[in-house]
């Protein structure tokens, strides 16, 4: 006779035991009143890894950087009302950029629901816009089915968070659970459609009438674990190819067929192939306007647009497509190098690293003062382009861009879409987690280092080693600079006099904390975070005034670059 799997348990007990049984091995969080029992039910699972973060976004943000990393689907726990809703710009920062998350929140008891009990809030409504789906759990037994769906809805289609919210007395009823297996069918969502082979073969028959095709790679390369196709297609095509931010880590910084990020801060020869291409493949890019800027003069001489997404809803949304590609980047790139004959493209490539060769990279090097480019050429040159970054968003997530040449999937983690500073460093301890062989940078500025810095807590307390850069410019960079060339130089509001001696903050939370002010102290510092084992924080003073560079300003189009003044 077969034995059964049910077991009676608590909700907040099946809520633990299905985490693990969906594969889950950390989940981040911060208790509250409504969570108690889910938090009382840890203390006698013992398998279940919680972190305590010392913030509820600290908490999103480590299982976003969790999940970007390592492909898995990132998890975090939050209290009802304030705890729920400091989640909110993490759970948008995901939906963004098309990060596999669960999220589960707690609520106050059901019969309490809408009566503005202490520390409610409706957090389904309020997320409904930034999730790709949402539960209200409303009968305890529906927890295993639900957990179940929340992982293949987060993990499968274009990814993205799922938010799970469950009242007090729910996590406390009984249930007889047994684990929850059954193939997941849920109507109308279709994640992954058949391929459709005309269409790929009329864009084959696209690229072999093309005399200067640009494929531009997004995130969609790295969030279908493509890489590997990606690379064979491109040598198979001899075809150039640009990146988004995103699509940096998908396609080695390296290659010959790699001409860097192109954009808003894109490289010269990048944005000027988009300019001049007669076809534009799209691969995994939703064509947003840090990418475009100036729509109507987007590729002018593109002859054909090709776009490939996972999301149908992402075509022709910004720039009207002549053929797309709805599928798995994954499959479509496999059975296109199957089908696929190298590009005629005499006299392109050539052209392409002429522009690479006239205006390069580059930046007024100094001795006197320590220039940030400088530093992230070291940061790349010591970790040899293995390591994965985290950033933050401003000057320095644009020059890490720029400067840090990628080597792996994976290996870029940065909020793109929402922009959302005091994502860096959190990411970053959520990324060492799920890698911990791995070398971990985490690149911040110092405004947004303020608005995530409580997380070095948990580094020194668990010892993860991740090594925190800051570049210190006493300023709102990014905002300064766009001030300084939109604004006719009417600066306000960006100066962060009273912001902390960062080395002695480092200290005060049990780090090694270093700075460094030219190049000598720049190579000794970072030389010394390197050989120190567990955590440590290096500032590095940079200049207030120094610019990124090439850019694009806004209603300008892509070769209407600003390229900086150069000695």
């Amino acid at each position: 006779m077969e034995q059964s799997t049910k077991t009676w348990m608590t909700g907040s007990e099946a809520l633990l035991q299905g985490l693990l049984d969906e594969g889950v091995d950390t989940v981040f969080g911060y208790p509250g009143g409504s969570a108690l029992y889910i938090y009382d039910a840890m203390t006698q699972n013992k398998a279940f890894k919680h972190i305590l973060t010392r913030h509820e976004q600290g908490a999103v943000h480590a299982a976003d950087g969790y999940a970007r990393s390592t492909g898995k689907v990132g998890v975090c726990i939050a209290t009802s009302g304030p705890g729920a809703t400091n989640l909110v710009t993490g759970i948008a920062t995901a939906h963004m950029d098309s990060i596999p998350m669960v999220i589960i929140t707690a609520n106050v008891p059901t019969y309490m629901i809408g009566t503005d009990a202490f520390q409610e809030a409706d957090i389904i409504s309020i997320t409904m816009p930034i999730t790709k789906h949402s539960y209200s759990v409303r009968d305890a037994s529906d927890i295993p089915r639900i957990l179940h769906e929340a992982f293949y809805l987060a993990s499968t289609g274009r990814k993205g968070p799922v938010l799970i919210d469950i009242p007090k007395d729910i996590s406390n009823a009984k249930l007889e659970y047994e684990p929850y297996t059954a193939k997941v069918k849920l109507r109308g969502y279709e994640p992954e459609p058949a391929i459709d082979a005309e269409r790929v073969d009329e864009w084959m028959k696209a690229m072999a009438e093309a005399k200067r095709p640009v494929i531009i790679a997004g995130g969609g390369i790295v969030h279908a674990n493509a890489s590997e196709e990606f690379i064979r297609f491109v040598e198979r095509m001899r075809i150039p190819v640009v990146t988004t931010l995103h699509g940096l880590s998908g396609f080695p910084s390296g290659h010959f067929y790699a001409l860097g990020m192109a954009g808003h801060h894109g490289n010269y020869a990048a944005n000027m192939a988009i300019q001049q291409a007669d076809l534009i493949i799209s691969l995994g890019s939703r064509f947003d306007d840090r990418l475009t800027m100036k729509v109507g003069g987007f590729a002018p001489q593109a002859r054909k647009i090709v776009h490939i997404d996972i999301d149908p809803a992402e075509i022709d949304k910004i720039i009207k497509a002549d053929i797309s590609i709805v599928g798995d980047l994954k499959e479509i790139l496999a059975y296109a190098c199957t089908v696929a004959a190298p590009a005629k493209i005499e006299g392109w490539m050539e052209q392409i690293k002429q522009d690479q060769s006239r205006h390069p990279l580059r930046y007024n090097d100094s001795d006197n003062e320590l220039k940030p480019q400088y530093v992230l050429e070291m940061i790349h040159q010591t970790s040899h382009g293995d390591a994965i970054i985290s950033t933050d968003v401003g000057q320095h997530q644009m020059w890490t861009a720029q400067f840090y040449k990628f080597n792996q999937p994976r290996s870029l983690l940065s909020s793109g879409g929402l922009g959302t500073m005091g994502f860096g460093f959190p990411a970053a301890v959520g990324a060492q987690i799920g890698n911990p062989d791995r070398l971990v940078i985490s690149i911040n500025g110092d405004g947004g280092m303020q608005m995530c810095a409580q997380e070095m807590a948990i580094c020194a307390v668990q010892q993860i080693p991740v090594k925190i850069v800051v570049l210190n410019n006493r300023v709102l960079g990014m905002v300064r600079q766009q001030q300084e060339l939109m604004y006719e130089n009417r600066l306000s509001q960006i100066d962060l006099a009273g912001s902390p001696d960062f080395v002695k903050l480092a200290e005060a939370y049990g780090l090694k904390g270093l700075r460094a002010s030219n190049k000598a102290e720049a190579d000794a510092a970072w030389k010394e975070a390197l050989e120190t084992p567990g955590p440590v924080l290096v500032e590095f003073v940079i200049p207030m005034d120094e610019n990124v560079y090439p850019m694009v300003l806004g209603g300008t189009a892509l070769d209407e670059m600003i390229l900086g003044d150069f000695e």
